[in-house]
């Protein structure tokens, strides 16, 4: 008798630690996902197949990683779309238009997109203002110069001729090249990803800008009187979500030479509903950067299945609603369970 119940206790306490995991409910969707589709779309798992929907999620699951990281923080950033397509424009039209060399464009773009994700930054924590607000304004403003300065430069809304631009061609291997593996053609963005996910995850777990991180999402105030800082912290959430919009912007100009205005408009619904799919909560303080890499997975499988399946592609847009009630309900019966685990 006096043995046993260790023997019980272990396991449980294995158990709880699994449940808790916030990307356990992402990987057991993202398995169903894969074997619905591999069943009712013989497409889907070819090696053509694998490499169409690997590179959607990829530039999805790079927003879907800064967005989480930003949402444990405790903040929204719903200028996330709109930067894609800004820093895409911005290279697009200082290069066609106005004669800058690409590589200093290409850095020119990132510059001003720190010094965005800064400002919202300031803004968010020296006012105190929610940063669904403060992001909704710097999103309308983005799109509006999207919108115009395209418009005063070209007459329309479209920037065209960059593949004819000097030295385009020794910047598109870093953010446009693709790579043949086992018969698919893999993006270069897909690598990109895999980075990104890596490097969020080992800032989260394995660093004190981590545990920041989690502090003033969970209890900023109790962080805050600890010593974490809490404006620092925020402010460089905000420009790391900025920097994988610069980046995101990057492989979609270089790999389709081409960039709208409305580039990257209505994304940021997609990948706040990938990090929640991944185990994020709105409220903040939990979450991980696999969850929502895994949420991504989920959604480019989805978007690239119904269109193997033969379906109409406006059930994508049902589907990721269900996703979501499904992540958030899925979520919260997990950590209820995993409570009771303890």
């Amino acid at each position: 008798m006096t043995t046993a119940a260790p023997a019980r206790v272990a396991p449980a306490r294995a158990t709880t630690r699994v449940l808790r995991r916030p990307e356990v409910g992402a990987a057991v969707a993202a398995l169903a996902v894969l074997l619905f589709f591999t069943v009712v779309a013989d497409q889907f798992l070819t090696p053509s197949g694998i490499g169409t929907w690997l590179n959607s999620a990829s530039r999805f699951g790079i927003m879907a990683v800064a967005v989480a990281m930003l949402m444990i923080g405790g903040e929204f950033d719903l200028s996330a779309g709109a930067m894609t397509g800004a820093t895409g424009l911005l290279v697009g039209v200082a290069t066609t238009g106005y004669g800058l060399n690409v590589w200093v464009a290409v850095v020119l773009a990132l510059v001003v997109a720190l010094a965005i994700g800064a400002l919202n930054g300031v803004l968010v924590v020296r006012t105190g203002l929610p940063s669904f607000i403060v992001t909704l304004g710097t999103f309308f403003v983005l799109q509006g110069i999207d919108l115009a300065l395209v418009k005063l430069v070209y007459g329309q809304v479209a920037v065209q001729g960059f593949s004819d631009v000097p030295f385009v061609e020794s910047v598109k291997p870093v953010f446009g090249g693709t790579l043949a593996i086992g018969g698919a053609s893999i993006s270069v963005s897909v690598l990109w990803f895999l980075a990104v996910t890596a490097l969020a995850t080992l800032v989260l777990l394995r660093t004190r800008a981590g545990n920041w991180v989690f502090a003033v999402g969970g209890a900023q105030a109790s962080a805050r009187a600890t010593g974490v800082p809490v404006a620092r912290t925020k402010i460089g959430l905000f420009m790391t979500t900025a920097a994988a919009g610069w980046l995101v912007g990057m492989i979609s100009l270089f790999q389709s030479s081409t960039v709208q205005s409305s580039t990257g408009v209505g994304d940021e619904f997609i990948y706040i509903i990938c990090a929640v799919v991944g185990g994020c909560l709105l409220t903040g303080g939990y979450g991980s950067a696999v969850g929502a890499a895994l949420g991504a997975l989920i959604y480019g499988m989805t978007r690239q299945g119904v269109v193997y399946a033969g379906w109409d592609s406006n059930w994508l847009y049902a589907f990721l609603g269900v996703m979501l009630l499904a992540a958030v309900l899925v979520n919260n019966a997990v950590r209820v369970r995993a409570e009771r685990l303890r």
